[in-house]
């Protein structure tokens, strides 16, 4: 073997091979995108990421990464010449041939390192970008036009977001690149070594018939039929992986929701309701496991047994020439070596049908998602306008997603300084009518006309994000540093909280409903919005301190367009003017 006569075959060979390996890749691509649902599913996911020209940066990347595979290709085909240069040198007791083998070997273990590793570091690169990138793609188009909140109004909302976001773009990215290379790997491979098999192959004596170079033959008729049963058998592990993940998603969601109202639960003793329902899902996780264990025993099981008769089968094929000559120790190990590596990358996509299982429920799901993004954002949308300081509805008829009616051509004006209390008995459509005027609600029909500004819509139950009190208070404005929110704090009658401003905690679960309607109303004193919208606000608040808040309203903000929902008769002192909501979309000003 010259090595120096390798180093220069070896560059051309690499050279030619990468310039056909990726015009075939991008032709291949362009079909599956063209001719497939699954190639479909990835482009629209990606297609942009890969797009010349607006970054040439990922697709020069992932031809370098394309470079170094078919480098290990090339390397492995070297190493299979190395055993049989060493084997040979053993058989012949050649020592200096067997230490030039060693010195050679030094070499190709040296550049197969520094291949190997550079090959890994541009993998967990090009991954780590893609999925930063996918990631802030979805999660802009989630957050934008308030998908995250109008999809629950589609028949079938995403399930789960939270999984597909942080678990299913990691899994999208990486298997991509690693099912992809592999694939190409396994293709370059299969040509190469079956070159080297050729040559090594004699005539095979099958039942009486001579067979020219049969051993080629075998190999692959061997694997073809293995890989249609094995496809026959795992495919229902793409039904089942599918579902293993849903069945695990629901089961966390229910253990959080759990946690979220876990005082509601334990004031009803509800814990064996919650546990039957949360045993039920375990329970519906442990069947389909039950069901993976199965069919992975008979999916495994099958390729256990195909490859350990290939680990023989070649020695089998090769003893005769072997013993009687024709062949050396060196050409029976580099058989045997190569036809193992042709049967392993003949096997590849029966081997790998797990994860191409697995790969086709992550496109599944991330392109339902998708979907579940785009159906909300078509969802119809109230027309909103600001102007002016004042807010007034024009002809606004508000539904429910089955039509009914709540309210029928509502046209009204309320200006600053002269609050509207919205009235009517449950289920009327007080807060659906909040939401419409917020944007939230999709089925409505009609004018809104909301005052220049900014406009603060505070619920019965306020949200309290991650954080210290002081984030909190400004939400979703940075929080200021200073003394005006710990004065604001004193002024809602929570002075005690003023120590405990800037302390980092899960406040959601230790202040009170009635403190935390508190504090949503600091956040409105600090924000002086044009326009707010209060929903129920004061329902966790004895009336005194419902006084007080709206009170303080009126001090701070004289000039904020303000409307109020609820049911207490204490608060039509804080509104001179009302709508009350008659229903069947009837409704009246006071």
């Amino acid at each position: 073997m010259n090595w120096g006569q390798e180093l220069v075959t070896s560059s051309v060979w690499l050279l030619k091979t990468f310039s056909i390996t990726l015009l075939a890749t991008l032709i291949t691509g362009w079909a599956l995108v063209r001719f497939t649902i699954w190639g479909a599913q990835f482009w629209r996911l990606s297609g942009d990421f890969f797009s010349v020209r607006k970054n040439p940066k990922p697709a020069l990347l992932l031809a370098l990464i394309l470079f170094f595979t078919l480098f290990g290709v090339r390397m492995s085909v070297l190493f299979s010449q190395w055993y049989n240069q060493m084997y040979a040198s053993l058989q012949k007791l050649d020592e200096q041939l067997f230490w030039v083998a060693m010195w050679g070997f030094a070499v190709l273990a040296s550049v197969h390192v520094v291949r190997a590793l550079t090959a890994y570091y541009l993998n967990q690169s090009f991954s780590l970008h893609w999925r930063q990138w996918l990631n802030e793609r979805l999660l802009s188009r989630w957050l934008d036009k308030q998908a995250y909140f109008r999809s629950q109004y589609l028949d079938t909302p995403a399930d789960n977001p939270d999984q597909r976001l942080q678990q299913d773009v990691t899994s999208f990215a990486a298997m991509s690149l690693s099912l992809s290379m592999g694939v190409i790997d396994a293709l370059v491979s299969t040509i190469e070594f079956t070159i080297i098999l050729w040559g090594l192959s004699g005539v095979l004596n099958l039942f009486g018939t001579e067979i020219p170079r049969g051993m080629v033959f075998v190999v692959y008729i061997y694997v073809i039929i293995a890989t249609f049963f094995a496809f026959k058998i795992g495919k229902p592990l793409i039904r089942l992986n599918f579902l293993n993940e849903q069945l695990n998603a629901d089961y966390r969601y229910s253990l959080v929701r759990l946690r979220e109202y876990g005082e509601s639960v334990a004031f009803y003793r509800g814990e064996g309701v919650e546990g039957s329902k949360l045993r039920a899902r375990f329970d519906g996780i442990i069947g389909n496991a039950w069901a993976i264990v199965y069919r992975s025993l008979k999916f495994q099981g099958f390729n256990f047994v195909i490859s350990q008769t290939a680990a023989v089968f070649p020695f089998i094929i090769q003893a005769q020439r072997f013993f009687s000559k024709e062949i050396t120790l060196g050409d029976m190990v580099q058989t045997a070596q190569a036809f193992g590596q042709l049967q392993g990358n003949l096997s590849f996509f029966r081997s790998a049908y797990d994860d191409f299982a697995g790969y086709r429920a992550v496109l599944d799901r991330l392109t339902g998602f998708v979907d579940a993004i785009e159906q909300a954002d078509k969802l119809p949308s109230p027309q909103i306008t600001e102007s002016g300081h004042a807010l007034s509805l024009n002809a606004l008829s508000v539904y429910t997603p089955q039509q009914r009616v709540l309210l029928s051509r509502a046209s009204l004006n309320v200006a600053p300084g002269a609050p509207l209390l919205i009235r009517g008995r449950s289920g009327s459509g007080k807060t659906t009518l909040l939401r419409a005027i917020a944007g939230l609600w999709p089925y409505c029909d009609g004018q809104i006309t909301r005052p220049e500004g900014r406009a603060i819509f505070l619920s019965q139950k306020p949200y309290l994000p991650q954080g210290s009190l002081r984030d909190a208070l400004y939400y979703p404005s940075a929080a200021k540093a200073g003394t005006e929110a710990a004065a604001i704090l004193v002024r809602v009658q929570l002075g005690h909280l003023t120590s405990r401003l800037d302390e980092n905690a899960e406040w959601g679960h230790i202040l009170s409903l009635g403190e935390q309607q508190r504090l949503a109303f600091g956040r409105l004193l600090l924000a002086r919005p044009q326009a707010a919208f209060l929903d129920e606000a004061t329902s966790a608040m004895d009336e005194g301190l419902e006084h007080a808040m709206y009170t303080l309203v009126r001090e701070y903000l004289p000039h904020t367009v303000l409307i109020s929902v609820g049911h207490r008769s204490t608060l039509n002192i804080h509104h001179p003017h009302q709508l009350e909501l008659l229903g069947e979309g009837r409704w009246q000003l006071l």
